[in-house]
């Protein structure tokens, strides 16, 4: 471990801006669903690249305690969307 207070390795610079980027990524897309909803084209093309070209019509059940099932993969990313957990996978 480096000494606190001084700047990250390139390997680390590397990684942090890796996942920052990453995450500003998943919070403007979650902004899309927020703005135009479900049915705008430019969220579902998000939703069909998310999933290999095809939205799973659902129900979505994922392993989550308390949240077992979500009618449609659109509850399911506004779901990951209110709780910033933009990488939870089914």
């Amino acid at each position: 471990a480096q000494q606190p207070g001084t700047p990250l390795s390139d390997q680390e610079y590397h990684q942090f801006f890796k996942f920052l980027r990453i995450t500003i990524q998943a919070s403007t897309a979650c902004h899309l669903r927020e703005l135009y909803g479900c049915k705008n084209s430019l969220v579902q093309r998000l939703d069909e690249y998310e999933n290999h070209g095809v939205i799973p019509p659902g129900p979505i059940c994922s392993k989550l305690p308390g949240n077992p099932f979500f009618r449609n993969f659109c509850t399911f990313s506004l779901y990951r969307c209110i709780m910033k957990k933009y990488f939870l996978k089914v």
